[in-house]
């Protein structure tokens, strides 16, 4: 398995290899081996997995969890093709601001680790877009907040061919700046101090 950090801090890509013959493909996109050599610790206890289908054009985010009860994320593509972004919105992180896209599809079954706190979000590039998701801890919907992806400020780089279709939620999410005046984003020592716990329930 290959493994890169992407441009926010603590966001990894990885890669396996992918086994071909004429009946299809085999890979493994979740080795604790190589999830541990790039995080210095195994991934984090699955707490919840979740699916999302979603047509052409379908934009899901920017989304992000609330403090205290974050969640870490481990995310690939299982059908169709999606453009993923991670967007660092933690407050004091040496790259905040600093947004990566990352092209995911199921045959490369390239996955990304997301660290507690980081913005999410992804646009499917083709109908039944299937993204699946494991996930540190539990959905709550109070503790779910959301960004506008078209602030200006984020500088999101999306598909010119592609127009986004956004649901109400996103439509009328704030700007990064006014989330950021209004004390909704993450704290990136808080969030560092929700990642060494998860590390130590993983252990125990």
């Amino acid at each position: 398995m290959k493994f890169r950090e992407l441009a926010v801090a603590g966001a990894y890509a990885f890669t396996p290899d992918v086994h071909a013959d004429d009946r299809g493909t085999f890979c493994s996109p979740i080795q604790v081996d190589a999830i541990t050599q790039a995080l210095g610790h195994p991934l984090f206890p699955v707490i919840q997995g979740s699916v999302s289908r979603s047509r052409r054009g379908v934009a899901r985010g920017v989304h992000y969890t609330a403090l205290p009860g974050s969640m870490a994320k481990f995310v690939h593509c299982a059908g169709g093709l999606a453009l993923d972004f991670v967007i660092d919105i933690r407050v004091g992180s040496p790259t905040f601001g600093v947004s990566e896209s990352v092209v995911l599809d199921p045959d490369e079954i390239t996955a990304l680790y997301l660290p507690v706190g980081v913005g999410h979000l992804f646009i499917a590039l083709e109908d039944d877009t299937v993204m699946s998701y494991l996930l540190s801890a539990d959905y709550e919907p109070a503790k779910e907040h959301a960004l506008h992806p078209l602030d200006l400020e984020l500088a999101l780089e999306l598909p010119d061919d592609v127009v986004p279709q956004l649901s109400e939620r996103d439509r009328l999410a704030p700007t990064l700046a006014q989330a950021r005046a209004a004390g909704t984003l993450p704290d990136y020592a808080d969030c560092i101090t929700a990642e060494l716990a998860l590390t130590t329930a993983r252990r125990s």
